[in-house]
């Protein structure tokens, strides 16, 4: 992690969400600069880049949109930089099942 660099992330220590893309952005030696968001009282920072969910976490890579909610994150990170360990498979149908067992354990009960 580093100031000044192209990607950003906001996110919170304690979550899991924001701990999957710190754990891809590491294993993908992407160098990031980590602003910790305080939920209890959000940043303007985070309701102008998440202003939907107002969640973390949120990707800020250079002047382009932010892109919010993890696996979209991931998915991202994965097409940005498809050389470096890949994470989602390259065939559409394994991609699907990817997506379906992430959907799962996001919203299961």
């Amino acid at each position: 992690m580093r100031k000044n660099s192209e990607i950003k992330l906001i996110g919170t220590p304690p979550s899991p969400y924001v701990n999957r893309v710190q754990f891809v952005l590491n294993l993908k030696s992407i160098e990031y600069e980590y602003i910790e968001e305080n939920l209890a009282c959000k940043s303007e920072l985070l309701l102008t880049s998440n202003p939907v969910y107002k969640k973390v976490p949120v990707l800020l890579h250079a002047n382009k949109p932010p892109i919010p909610e993890s696996l979209i994150i991931i998915e991202y990170l994965d097409e940005i930089y498809p050389d470096i360990h890949p994470i989602l498979p390259s065939n559409p149908l394994g991609r699907a099942n990817n997506h379906f067992w992430a959907n799962y354990i996001d919203t299961k009960p």
